[in-house]
């Protein structure tokens, strides 16, 4: 792909009664193979189902990032759109989706039901979770007829209960004859696998057992050659002038409803200058929505009694400079990018908080993306296209873009997603570093205990759209 080798001489054999998981750094591999598998890529060698040259059972591909068209028959929906309620009904409803599909309300009806999402039949797919999304896709190749399904990364994103609810979901599946193929993270490996193919940046390969993988892991010591040189953040300029602020983000008595159901609830919140939180809550408590009061990309905003950086929100300021003093990452923005776009030119993006680069940098502005670039081993990047980067890299690139301002104010929802254990660690040292260092404010959304930086030392948890801790 691109020129470059991705995948070399991979075999491998899952017999009757198997499940496979694939596991690898980030980059290895493990999304190309699901892929090529799927026949979504032009492959040398073979691949056989059912011990058959040539023979093709229904194998449904349910992708990491869900992309979907609108009643306007185009994918070019907005990052806002979501929550403008007159744009989001250009949006399709799961039952349109679904009965494009089946004609059979019956059937559609028992696979809503079996995935524990018939509350969502009359959801429009842009308002769904991302847990509810990828109950969408299974319900989707369900109705096709699929033998086959090959999962890329479906538990990212979920929080505990999600995530128990899909596996469970899984395994009933399987004993309804279907065949599960899923790339994951090794800390994420459901009960129902039975073999482990782990693959590696040298295009070498392992197929073990559950067991044996296990064993091995056990055994194994995690030593991390993922390293942030955190002396080059003294050298990295701001790239704006900031004016000093007390308080960054003041919410009081805020309230969202959409479709009269109650999104946030009655939120007293208040974030000062240099605290750093920790938001979460289960899928669709509340959090993209809160986050999106704050970057102005909701318009509710205004109806509600908001302060950010001291100043109270409506009261004449733009969205952008709002924007230009948040460094903003989620995983929703790679839907969003021009896939075809070079690394570079997307990490510059964020200089300017726009979806793609649309003006010319100077030398100053070049220099300050290189050295964030350099910073997190992503120079080498610098001219490849998006696309052509894996899930991993590409988060690592947004990473990149939601720092290079160096910006007072950062919001990072789930910024580990799709990044391998090592990549990982070395970015939640990294935020920590920058934090402390820089005395940045963080607002920092994760599911998982792990990822949290250490410099972390207040909590907002919400449920069901209301404050609970």
């Amino acid at each position: 792909m691109g020129g470059r080798a991705v995948l070399c001489n991979v075999s491998f054999d899952v017999n009757e009664g198997e499940c496979l998981a694939i596991t690898g750094e980030s980059g290895s591999g493990k999304t190309t193979l699901l892929r090529a598998i799927a026949g979504k890529y032009f492959t040398s060698g073979e691949i056989w189902f059912d011990g058959k040259a040539n023979k093709k059972p229904s194998v449904n591909l349910i992708e990491q990032q869900h992309y979907f068209r609108n009643l306007s028959n185009t994918s070019a929906f907005y990052y806002q759109q979501r929550f403008n309620s007159f744009d989001s009904e250009d949006a399709l409803t799961v039952n349109d989706v679904l009965k494009s599909i089946c004609h059979n309300d019956s059937q559609i009806a028992e696979t809503l039901e079996l995935l524990h999402i018939t509350y969502l039949k009359n959801t429009r797919l842009i308002q769904l979770s991302n847990g509810e999304h990828k109950r969408f896709q299974i319900a989707e190749a369900i109705l096709q007829g699929a033998e086959w399904l090959l999962l890329d990364n479906p538990y990212t994103g979920l929080d505990i209960a999600a995530r128990k609810l899909l596996s469970d979901i899984l395994s009933k599946l399987m004993d309804k004859g279907i065949h599960i193929m899923l790339v994951t993270s090794p800390s994420e490996i459901p009960s129902f696998v039975s073999h482990i193919i782990s693959l590696h940046r040298d295009h070498s390969f392992e197929k073990r057992s559950r067991k044996e993988f296990v064993e091995k892991n056990l055994l194994s010591k995690n030593i991390s050659h993922f390293t942030i040189d955190s002396d080059s953040l003294d050298g990295i300029r701001p790239a704006y002038v900031y004016e000093e602020f007390s308080t960054a983000i003041r919410m009081v008595d805020t309230h969202v409803v959409y479709n009269n159901r109650k999104i946030l609830d009655n939120v007293n919140w208040c974030v000062n200058k240099g605290e750093c939180w920790n938001v979460s809550g289960h899928n669709g408590s509340g959090k993209s929505t809160l986050l999106s009061l704050v970057t102005g990309d909701n318009p509710q905003a205004f109806a509600n009694e908001i302060y950010l950086f001291d100043r109270r929100k409506g009261s004449g300021e733009s969205i952008w400079d709002i924007k230009q003093k948040i460094g903003y990452l989620s995983p929703e923005l790679h839907h969003y990018f021009d896939s075809g776009e070079s690394c570079i030119n997307i990490v510059a993006s964020g200089l300017f908080d726009t979806i793609g680069l649309f003006r010319h940098l100077d030398i100053r502005q070049r220099s300050i993306v290189k050295e964030w670039m350099a910073l997190l081993h992503m120079d080498q990047f610098e001219n490849r296209l998006f696309n052509q980067l894996s899930n991993g890299e590409q988060r690592m690139i947004l990473l990149a873009r939601a720092l290079v301002k160096n910006p007072p104010l950062l919001i990072l929802d789930e910024p580990c997603q799709g990044l391998d254990a090592e990549v990982s660690a070395a970015f939640i040292r990294l935020i920590d570093e920058i934090c402390v260092k820089m005395k940045k404010t963080l607002v920092y959304v994760s599911h998982y205990e792990e990822e949290i930086p250490p410099c972390v030392t207040y909590r907002l948890k919400l449920t069901e759209g209301r404050i609970a801790a």
